[in-house]
């Protein structure tokens, strides 16, 4: 108590639970900031926050500022139709095909098998903000813009005469707004005009005083019929000084204050996938303004605070310090002394900002190797997941919740032959489960649909996903060529999430009520998609290998064939999980998992080609296109599990790692981070972090065509155009470095670049079996390691470097091991 007063004191992070004892109280590296010397000129310039829900881009600009926005229920369309009751006919004469070795004219018959194309992503509406054009003549030297990861706030400050102006941006997710905040050093030198605008059909007007509402509709089936939504804009100022005048009706104009404060909130009509927009009994406008006046008694300190508790919450749960080798530090005194300190305490390197912007740091990443900016796009990856997908939003799509276009590439729309999954791959290793929530959410409704499709298309039980969906659980295949259109994975793929969920949590409820009446339905599917091959085993029939044409024997191009291994690797993947959940619950004896049981023994094995790769089809056809970016074939090693770098796969493990050799390092950002993780489960830490500095390669927005992967100046990741997946495999790729797991098993630090990153310490990533584990190493071999599990009793066979100890760990105590794997501590947790 202070004054009589209660002072709230925050519980410690979880990053902060164990305190090796190498190290002494200190920051990250660097500070976690994206740093940019001016305004934005590119969209892949501008800032971006998110609540989960509502998304925004910060420009920056000084005499002119936008911030262009996002809601993530935006989307073109309405419910649809997700079956084809000509399927069956043309999956006949497709089967048939293939089974005759016309492979060719199979891949042009399965066209008959496409469907219609997805609905697309749409923007929200911009916040214009004009000042007066004293703000022309501001101080180049004085201008600032960044983005603090620790407190996933945007500011923006330069100078104009003797006046210094702050903007400052942030969105919160407990009380569902943008906020934004401008202020001036001054008093009353405050002026500006601000408005709403948006691409999309839409009226606005001013409501009241001091707000402005924007109101607006999404394509339908026909212009009116689709999502409504409204945007709320409300303008407050310094109470004694400044005025605000509307303007046209449309617009406010402020001035002379000494402050302002913008608050932002929408909504949409959209109610589920599965209800027409014209059917919603939801109020756009009404929703908005009941947001407002939940918060309208909230001080810009209030808001601030709520935001941060929150934000804080899940970000301050993982802590990541690297560091290069003390003495390469001393051999470069006059560079790296600025930069580093000894290493004997792990006191890591301090900041002045002399660093330059965010993108000078990538530019010279190539020479010195920054560990510092490894740091920061590992983190940047954790605020990015939380800032577009939390509980009751929807799933992050193919740019997570930010897009400026009413025509996005590939239509924003997730897909699932590999970016949706990667969206979510650091969700439960960076210690994030609650951001994987809405991907459950959604998978249920692909469920339903997906039930239909399944049933009229292809005469079977469960349910099916393709490539490509939306806003409204679309299940059935994309339009288009098979070689992409017709991949019926999707779904199978989701559902291993499901259980990973479970090994990460160990939560028995999730899995009995949530993750098996799911993989239930997708093995009922796959049951009845497995069809009688020739020999002794049972195959997909057709098939593709995302993306990816093969030669035929008779030298044409196809796509189509049978049984191409990431069919059989998901499905392996399925029945091991549907298996293993099975004796959790009791189901054991169960008819269904006798199906199950038996199906999975006639599954035929990965094969190896003739040249030592992992065959990517069922026949060793030939590869037109041997560094295609695609690398499904290797979805058994990662992020499968029926590939092992143990005893038991050693030809295997090694044509895989020749097939990624073989495979080549370009690619789109996706397939980087992809490799990163792939090269990293093979403990291979040389290729592994080969791929870390092939992705840090600053992309110039004016000539994306001339690049593949990398990254734009904010640290979105590249196809190119912008695609959000990267970065979030990018932050799994670099956990998947740093520690490993079964359930049964604990790999630390197996594919760390020692020579790179020779001094660290990671805290608070997550490993299967509900354990949390924190590592610090010196001069690249281990020097602590702490483990603790919240509430069950769990036995751990520890891995380093060839050594094995078995570690009882029993809950709410934090377990210390040394280099040697000795328990050298315990304390309560």
């Amino acid at each position: 108590m202070e004054d009589g007063d209660w002072v709230l004191v925050r519980p410690p992070a979880e990053k902060d639970l164990w305190t090796p004892s190498l190290v002494k109280e200190h920051e990250s590296s660097e500070p976690l900031k994206v740093t940019f010397g001016g305004a934005a000129k590119f969209w892949t310039d501008a800032i971006p926050i998110g609540n989960g829900r509502l998304g925004a881009m910060v420009w920056g600009g000084v005499a002119s500022e936008t911030l262009q926005l996002n809601e993530d229920t935006l989307w073109t369309g309405t419910p649809g139709n997700y079956t084809n009751p000509n399927a069956p006919q043309a999956l006949a004469e497709v089967r048939k095909l293939v089974d005759d070795g016309k492979y060719a004219e199979a891949t042009e018959a399965a066209v008959k098998l496409s469907g219609e194309q997805s609905a697309v992503y749409q923007l929200l509406c911009d916040i214009n903000l004009e000042f007066d054009d004293s703000h022309l003549k501001y101080a180049e030297e004085t201008y600032s813009r960044e983005l603090d990861l620790d407190t996933a706030t945007a500011r923006i400050k330069y100078s104009v005469g003797e006046v210094e102006y702050t903007r400052e941006h942030f969105a919160s997710n407990p009380d569902q707004v943008i906020v934004t905040k401008i202020s001036a050093s001054k008093s009353g030198s405050l002026s500006f005009t601000v408005s709403l605008d948006s691409k999309l059909h839409h009226g606005s007007h001013v409501n009241g005083l001091n707000q402005i509402i924007l109101e607006g509709s999404c394509p339908g089936k026909i212009i009116d019929d689709g999502i409504q939504f409204t945007a709320v804009l409300d303008l407050q100022i310094s109470g004694d000084k400044g005025v605000i005048h509307a303007l046209d009706d449309m617009k406010f104009r402020v001035e002379e204050a000494d402050w302002a404060v913008l608050l932002l909130v929408a909504s949409s009509s959209f109610k589920d996938p599965f209800t027409e927009p014209s059917d919603s009994k939801r109020s756009p406008t009404s929703e908005s303004l009941a947001a407002l006046n939940s918060i309208k008694n909230l001080s810009y300190s209030d808001l601030y605070a709520h935001h941060l508790d929150d934000y804080q919450n899940l970000f301050h749960r993982v802590s990541l310090q690297l560091c290069k080798s003390s003495k390469s530090i001393y051999e470069n005194k006059s560079l790296e002394m600025k930069k580093y300190y000894p290493i004997k305490n792990l006191n890591f390197k301090g900041s002045d900002n002399a660093l330059g912007s965010t993108a000078d740091r990538v530019n010279s990443f190539k020479t010195d190797e920054d560990p510092s900016l490894v740091e920061l796009l590992f983190q940047y990856g954790r605020y990015l997941l939380i800032s577009c997908s939390r509980p009751g939003t929807q799933p992050a799509n193919l740019q997570g919740i930010w897009n400026d276009k009413t025509s996005p590439p590939w239509d924003g729309a997730p897909h699932t032959n590999i970016n949706l999954q990667m969206n979510y791959w650091p969700s439960l290793p960076c210690n994030l489960r609650e951001c994987q929530e809405p991907l459950f959410d959604y998978t249920s409704s692909l469920s339903i649909n997906g039930s239909k499709t399944a049933e009229v298309n292809y005469e079977a039980s469960g349910w099916v996903v393709h490539q490509v969906t939306d806003v409204w659980a679309k299940t059935s295949p994309d339009r288009g060529e098979a070689v992409w259109a017709l991949w019926p994975m999707g779904g199978a793929w989701l559902c291993t999430h499901l259980w990973e969920h479970y090994t990460y949590t160990m939560d028995k409820d999730f899995l009995k009520s949530k993750a098996y009446p799911l993989l239930e339905g997708c093995a009922s599917f796959l049951l009845d998609w497995l069809i009688e091959g020739p020999g002794e085993y049972l195959e997909t029939n057709p098939s593709t290998s995302p993306e990816h044409m093969f030669i035929a024997p008779d030298g044409k191009q196809a796509s189509v064939s049978y049984s191409t291994t990431m069919d059989i690797s998901i499905i392996k993947e399925v029945f091991s999980a549907v298996l293993s959940a099975a004796e959790v619950l009791g189901k054991t004896q169960d008819t269904f998992i006798e199906h199950v049981r038996n199906a999975q023994s006639r599954l035929p094995p990965t094969k190896i080609a003739r040249d030592g790769s992992i065959m990517e089809w069922a026949q060793d056809f030939e590869d037109p296109d041997v560094h295609h970016r695609h690398v499904s074939h290797l979805f058994g090693l990662f992020p499968g599990h029926t590939i092992t770098l143990d005893e038991k796969n050693p030809d295997l493990c090694k044509a895989v790692d020749y097939t990624l050799y073989k495979r080549g390092e370009e690619g789109p950002g996706w397939s980087t981070t992809w490799k990163t993780a792939l090269w990293a489960r093979l403990h291979n830490s040389e290729h592994a972090y080969r791929m870390v500095k092939h992705l840090i390669n600053l992309v110039d927005p004016e000539r994306e065509s001339d690049f593949e992967g990398g990254l734009y100046s904010n640290l979105f990741t590249a196809h190119p155009p912008f695609q959000i997946d990267a970065n979030f495999g990018f932050s799994a790729a670099v956990a998947e470095m740093l520690v490993q797991s079964t359930v049964e098993d604990l790999y630390l630090l197996p594919a760390l670049p020692r020579d790179k990153w020779a001094n660290g310490c990671i805290k608070g990533l997550k490993a299967r079996g509900r354990v949390t584990v924190n590592i610090c190493w010196s001069e690249g071999d281990l020097h602590e390691v702490g483990i603790w599990s919240e509430n069950n009793n769990t036995v751990k066979l520890l891995h380093y470097r060839g050594s094995k100890v078995t570690a009882n760990i029993s809950p709410g105590r934090i377990y210390t091991f040394n280099r040697q794997l000795k328990c050298v501590r315990t304390v309560t947790l």
